[in-house]
């Protein structure tokens, strides 16, 4: 049996709540990807593009630092990665969690949040942040998805 990681950032509370309750359908650990920095609304405002999330989207090679790191990240076999879009990709604090581990030959199963796009170019983006993973695109978990519709989605991708 897979051990199973579920990593989440989330700006707002979304993305948290899903992210719970997906580690708790799949019998997962939680790991919550928080910024050294914390976000206030004002760095979120994405209608002012002198905001601190407009500033880092529009650079492609920003990276925020994260506060903390997961301790062993060796033990897992599957990452659910969990995360709102940001400008129809993965807020650049994705990269900086991928980069900071060696994550070959682990499956990492991509879930987001969204107020209306898709996934857009974001598995692209960050396969280059985890060279020898296996980057799925999993779901949108928008609303609030039953415990079994979560079950059903971790058991397809934790074989």
């Amino acid at each position: 049996m897979s051990k199973i990681l579920v990593a989440y950032f989330s700006a707002s509370g979304v993305t948290a709540k899903a992210a719970k309750n997906l580690a708790e359908a799949a019998g997962a650990e939680l790991f919550e990807i928080r910024p050294a920095q914390p976000y206030t609304q004002a760095d979120l405002d994405w209608h002012d593009e002198n905001s601190r999330s407009s500033v880092e989207m529009r650079d492609a090679s920003a990276r925020p630092e994260i506060a903390e790191k997961v301790a062993d990240m060796g033990k897992y076999d599957v990452i659910f990665l969990g995360f709102p879009i940001w400008w129809y990709v993965a807020p650049h604090i994705i990269n900086t969690f991928l980069e900071s581990y060696e994550l070959s030959g682990k499956k990492i199963v991509l879930f987001a949040t969204s107020g209306g796009s898709g996934f857009g170019k974001t598995i692209e983006e960050l396969k280059q942040s985890c060279p020898g993973a296996a980057v799925t695109e999993g779901k949108l978990l928008n609303g609030s998805p039953g415990r079994e519709e979560l079950k059903a989605f971790a058991a397809k991708y934790s074989k």
